[in-house]
């Protein structure tokens, strides 16, 4: 970036390029040229801003207005109000749907002011394709740092003591991971990244390599010194085209830069990183999986031990972090260890990043500090339960993890904490629920998931998982059987104790915290037939009470199957009863929010 410049940032992550912000970059050139401002005027395309919710975004520099939902249709007003007479454009600016006050600047948003950007510090700060812009902020300053001012041994230590967890789910220590790899005597290392990110509604890992790939290349470059490693491998889906495109072009850049191959900095240090495409696969993000993958074969879990560190990549010693991880290396070597251990909460260091979706207004990317509660993630960052709802529970750590009810919304965030009370860290995936939803069809949501995705090679959980899930359809179509729970809780136990990999094991956890927490609407769907939540379609039935129809006749005018008729009974003046009828109802809602009246219900 040119500070000399005023600067127009647009956010260029996937959310925001599919609300349409390439065509308000390309209304910005245009009107810029117009209005003869393109030498004055700096447009940058960044990396994701974070919320998601309010995209396309636009922040113009110095001043830092924050503008949301920006269409092509408003640029013009920007830079004839705001470029040209330095006049704010305040119906853009984002109004809080409760108090209705418009925010200047972001970092006074409730969205952001709880937040501590560190893995997202430069995203939505730096052209992602530039290496100039990560070089004109410290980039690749920590990687000098090591090389010339630090052994191995001794970057190796400072990772350890900052206390650094890894960010992929475990909470492993990354310092001693490393060290056990520096340990391991041989000729051949490798040092792979981990971006295999296939939780649903996970995207952290892709928006830090689409708004700041080279911190992801200066960590992988550092780990490589630490070790021992020469060669380093980034495994990304190809799901994430516009992930793998920014990376490519960072680590070509790296390369021409002479921060990449052959004698970097002049030193006798060698390392280059390629990349390897996954093929979409939830297993591959195991990381032993994500080995065999890399080497051709099917992506199937390794029994461990021996560990990556020790027989990892062609059966050589092998780091595998994930990008999260990854992206708090600079900063650490550039700040210090007790900067980072003072973030956070004890034994948990630093902060973590998660994706913030559900039923929550204010849905996006968010990094927190560790040891925050789920009440302020929720209701400060995340703005309260969407149309004014309840809150019900909040699941973490994507298929793997568990469901935190409403009485534990006060407990800090932490990778013990989540345990204790059923779930995991995970990844990263926070999805917010509210009295509407299900918890039984919740657990066969993400059972359906983990049995698709189970690669299959061990019993417990190719056989287990599909037992489990037979269960749950049977309960949430009003077949279930009194000792149905007992069976599913005795096989969730036995597939956590004897599956292969750690996906398997944690396979079983949204059913298991769902019972713990939710027992009741278990029971009511096996003894009642009945689902409280009104979710399960063959546990209700859409009735129109007499007593409040006024004939209208818009239920009718919605009903895509047409199974709302009149029967010969007046409710007014030429107008006549409605009834649903149920034979012909294929229970899709659309007549409930329609009806003026609130005739509609569920039974």
């Amino acid at each position: 970036m040119n500070p000399t410049r005023l600067q127009v940032l647009i956010c260029g992550g996937t959310g925001c390029i599919s609300s349409g912000c390439l065509d308000v970059e390309t209304a910005f050139m245009e009107s810029l040229e117009k209005h003869g401002l393109t030498d004055e005027v700096f447009v940058l395309k960044v990396g994701c801003l974070g919320f998601c919710e309010q995209g396309p975004i636009v922040k113009v520099y110095p001043d830092n207005t924050f503008y949301v939902r920006v269409e092509g249709k408003d640029v013009e007003e920007i830079v004839v109000e705001h470029l040209l007479k330095g006049k704010t454009v305040e119906r853009l600016l984002f109004k809080d749907p409760e108090t209705g006050e418009r925010y200047f600047y972001y970092k006074d948003m409730p969205f952001y002011k709880s937040q501590h950007r560190v893995a997202l510090k430069l995203c939505g700060i730096v052209d992602p394709e530039q290496i100039s812009d990560y070089i004109g902020v410290d980039g690749y300053q920590a990687l000098a740092q090591s090389l010339f001012d630090m052994t191995p041994k001794e970057v190796i230590d400072l990772i350890k003591a900052s206390g650094l967890r890894g960010r992929g789910g475990a909470g492993f220590s990354t310092g001693s991971k490393w060290e056990f790899a520096y340990n391991v005597k041989g000729d051949k290392k490798y040092v792979v990244c981990n971006a295999d990110e296939g939780d649903p509604g996970a995207f952290m890992d892709r928006s830090i390599l689409e708004g700041d790939p080279h911190s992801v290349i200066e960590a992988m470059a550092i780990c490589a010194y630490a070790i021992g490693a020469d060669e380093g491998v980034v495994y990304i889906r190809a799901e994430y085209p516009l992930a793998v495109n920014r990376l490519r072009v960072a680590i070509e850049q790296a390369r021409e830069y002479g921060l990449l191959g052959k004698n970097i900095f002049g030193t006798d240090f060698s390392f280059d990183i390629h990349m390897d495409l996954g093929a979409g696969a939830f297993v591959c993000g195991e990381e032993t999986a994500l080995l065999n993958s890399v080497e051709g074969l099917r992506g199937e879990p390794r029994i461990k031990p021996p560990f990556p560190a020790v027989v990892g990549l062609w059966q050589k010693p092998t780091i595998i972090n994930n990008v999260e991880t990854l992206a708090n290396i600079p900063q650490i070597l550039l700040k210090g260890a007790d900067w980072f251990q003072s973030i956070g909460a004890p034994g948990n260091s630093g902060t973590k990043v998660f994706a913030l979706a559900g039923k929550i207004n204010n849905v996006g990317l968010v990094e927190v500090p560790m040891g925050i509660t789920f009440h302020d993630i929720i209701y400060k960052i995340g703005g309260g339960i969407r149309g004014g709802k309840k809150f019900k529970a909040v699941q973490t750590g994507g298929p793997s993890g568990g469901m935190i009810p409403v009485k534990d919304i006060n407990i800090e965030v932490t990778f013990e904490n989540l345990l204790k009370a059923g779930s995991m860290m995970g990844s990263g995936g926070m999805i917010v629920m509210d009295e509407d939803d299900c918890m039984v069809n919740i657990a066969k949501f993400y059972l359906d998931f983990t049995v698709e995705e189970s690669c299959g090679k061990c019993t417990p959980c190719r056989i287990g998982t599909t037992r489990m899930y037979e269960i749950l359809d049977r309960i949430t179509k009003g077949q279930g059987k009194e000792d149905d729970i007992k069976e599913l809780k005795s096989l969730g136990e036995t597939i956590k104790d004897t599956s292969l990999c750690g996906l398997g094991k944690s396979a079983p956890n949204p059913i298991l915290s769902t019972i713990d927490w939710f027992l009741d609407e278990y029971e009511a769907h096996i003894k009642d037939k009945k689902c409280p939540a009104g979710a399960c379609k063959d546990l209700v039935s859409y009735v129109i009470v007499p007593e409040k129809c006024i004939g209208c006749t818009i239920c009718a005018r919605v009903c895509p199957v047409n199974c709302i008729h009149t029967v010969d009974q007046t409710v007014g003046k030429n107008k006549k009863l409605h009834v649903i009828d149920q034979a012909e109802c294929v229970k899709c809602g659309a007549c409930l929010p329609k009806c003026p009246t609130k005739a509609i219900i569920l039974e």
